[in-house]
């Protein structure tokens, strides 16, 4: 749904409405409720949404919304293809602290939906999958399966690290530094050039026979 199109009241609780989806889960809660939140009518809120699962469609639209102009942002303004990766992982940490609700319900309600609006979310993560790809690069010589495979791995590893160290008594500092190494070295590694084996052989053995001559000095 474009943006002018959405409840005004609703994006002015917007905040609460997510909550009570993200806390309660979205099969929990019903359209009176919802209704009380947003401090209308049920028959008002119908006027603007014919069921609630066509507000969870809205939110996660809105995810995917921001998820895209951050690409484009951070596509435009940076050139180097490891400044990119780096202020990608930063761009996501931060989208984690600003929409904590909408990544939870994107997460773990989507398949509530119908099947039209199941696809209409597939095809949203496709194209930021796509976008991801087209930002970063790819191995040379993978098939486009492989290829859709790796942004879709890239995008699973963005969206869900900030989870890992939530619980651990870490600085900010030290949380955001560790999740950077962690996320960019997974990432650096799957879209690394693949190297033709009979090359990585060769440079394995001459990595072993210099080892073993700076033994013998």
């Amino acid at each position: 749904m474009p943006m002018p199109e959405r409840c005004s009241r609703f994006a002015e609780y917007r905040d609460k409405v997510l909550e009570l989806f993200a806390s309660k889960g979205f099969g929990q809660v019903g359209m009176r409720e919802l209704a009380t939140c947003l401090g209308l009518a049920p028959g008002s809120l119908y006027h603007h949404y014919p069921s609630k699962q066509h507000l969870l469609l809205d939110l996660i639209e809105e995810l995917y919304e921001e998820l895209l102009s951050t690409l484009g942002r951070i596509d435009q303004k940076t050139s180097a293809k490891r400044d990119k990766l780096q202020n990608l992982i930063r761009a996501h940490l931060n989208l984690h602290q600003e929409m904590p609700w909408h990544f939870r319900l994107a997460e773990r309600d989507s398949g509530c939906l119908n099947d039209e609006q199941q696809a209409r979310v597939r095809q949203l993560r496709e194209q930021y999958e796509c976008k991801l790809l087209l930002m970063l690069g790819t191995r040379a010589r993978l098939s486009e399966p492989a290829q859709r495979a790796a942004a879709h791995a890239i995008a699973n590893l963005l969206n869900s690290a900030p989870s890992w160290l939530a619980h651990q008594a870490l600085e900010e500092h030290e949380r955001v530094e560790m999740l950077e190494n962690l996320v960019g070295g997974a990432i650096e590694r799957l879209l690394r050039p693949t190297v033709p084996r009979a090359v990585a052989l060769e440079t394995g053995l001459v990595s072993v026979d210099r080892a073993r001559r700076r033994c013998k000095a």
